[in-house]
């Protein structure tokens, strides 16, 4: 009587373990898949936040600016501030007569945003033309 390596009960086992093995591979791969994307989705979600902060600096320097103009008309130069762990800079350029031109950039790490505000009337009141978020300057 012959020996057999492979009865039914030895091949019903390696078929069990290569099963194990099959599906241990995919339960990692799909695990290491959704580490992956969630830190990806961290991150991105960590730059949108720091976008929208920057956004709100270059308004609060825009908004800043504006201040100086009501204030001290006829109002021209730059000014700067630090709110939070961002800051912001805005500079008042005359275009002749009332008409004016404010450039703000909010900066929070290295996220920029940029806001251009135009003015046309200072005086009685301030009359906004534009305020618009502009790639550069």
């Amino acid at each position: 009587m012959a020996l057999q390596l492979f009865d039914k009960t030895h091949q019903k086992g390696y078929i069990a373990l290569i099963t194990v093995l099959v599906t241990g591979a995919v339960g990692a791969a799909i695990a290491v898949s959704l580490l992956l994307l969630g830190l990806g989705f961290g991150r991105t979600s960590f730059s949108l936040e720091q976008s929208n902060q920057a956004k709100a600096l270059a308004n609060a320097c825009g908004e800043e600016a504006l201040r100086q103009i009501r204030d001290s008309t006829p109002f021209t130069g730059t000014g700067n501030l630090t709110i939070g762990q961002g800051t912001c800079s805005y500079t008042v350029t005359s275009g002749g007569g009332q008409n004016r031109t404010i450039t703000s950039t909010g900066t929070i790490g290295t996220i920029v945003r940029k806001i251009k505000i135009t003015i046309d009337k200072i005086s009685p009141s301030i009359n906004i033309t534009s305020w618009q978020e502009v790639a550069d300057f």
